[in-house]
């Protein structure tokens, strides 16, 4: 198992760099328009090639891209050319957010997704078809749906949950566990969905292997051969969901996170482009992110 985890992490630090590195390439080709947005529509052709040279966009794009790389390991990203601040403080202040509504709804996830597979995998029967039924809703219920049900019956009807806001897990637990509560479980809801009944599948083929039933012919009691042999084997399928289910999450997070009008969502001030962030533009994004709330 810790083999097999060190293989993926292995491919998925690859795949990171991979992914960087087409990202990069990609942006390279609009180095001269960030220039230019810098200086202003007024700026000369000198002024930016002057600039560019100035910010090493001159230099061939494997050169900027290496030394980005070496400076991202060392735990240095850099400086923000829209903000002039650095980009490590600001990421970090964001994504304390969306990391905790992940790995909370990922912890709940996996805890509700064994329990639900393995429940439907031992006892079949109207269990089985619970597991699926609910696998089956959390598919084809679209999340946004989910949220809005949630607001109206818990924050609108019931008020026993806030609608939106985020307090620090450091300022109040209980607040805490509170603001966040309805985004976890619309993130738990699709989660659970695919992971449970790709337990039970794995977990339905190895109940069915010639070696279960040699343990049993020996006598091991039925809780053991379900939770040290079966599930155990059947948990290397699963951890693979587990890793999309991740990248899902976080993807998700992002618009769960505008609809809860979470504080992370905010957009990033910016020093050059002060129109598009003006404090108008941005009450007018909270009001519309924020219209169906109480």
């Amino acid at each position: 198992m810790i083999s097999y985890a060190l293989r993926r992490l292995g491919a998925g630090i690859v795949l990171a760099v991979l992914v960087t590195m087409i990202t990069f390439f990609l942006l390279s080709g609009s180095l001269e328009s960030v220039a230019r947005e810098r200086l202003g529509s007024a700026a000369t052709q000198e002024s930016v090639k002057a600039l560019m040279a100035e910010l090493g966009f001159d230099r061939p794009a494997i050169v900027q891209y290496l030394d980005w790389l070496g400076l991202v390991l060392t735990g240095d990203f850099g400086v923000s050319l829209f903000t002039s601040q650095p980009v490590a403080p600001a990421v970090a202040a964001r994504l304390s957010v969306t990391l905790s509504l992940v790995v909370t709804a990922l912890i709940i996830t996996v805890i509700i997704s064994v329990a639900l597979g393995v429940w439907a995998a031992t006892r079949g029967g109207v269990a089985d078809k619970v597991s699926q039924g609910l696998s089956l809703v959390g598919y084809v219920v679209p999340g946004l749906l989910i949220a809005i049900v949630l607001v109206t019956v818990l924050s609108v009807n019931l008020k026993l949950l806030p609608a939106t806001g985020f307090t620090p897990f450091a300022q109040n637990p209980g607040k805490w566990a509170a603001s966040i509560a309805i985004p976890v479980i619309v993130l738990v809801i699709g989660g659970v969905a695919s992971m449970a009944a790709q337990i039970r599948g794995s977990m339905i083929g190895e109940l069915r292997k010639d070696y279960i039933r040699t343990l049993r012919t020996r006598g091991v009691r039925t809780r053991s051969i379900v939770l040290r042999h079966a599930l155990r084997n059947a948990a290397s399928p699963a951890l693979t969901v587990l890793s999309l289910e991740f990248i899902q999450m976080l993807g998700g997070a992002l618009i769960i996170e505008n609809v809860f009008a979470l504080p992370d969502s905010a957009p990033m001030p910016s020093t050059h482009r002060s129109k598009a962030t003006s404090p108008s533009s941005w009450a007018s994004l909270s009001s519309v992110s924020c219209s169906w709330c109480p």
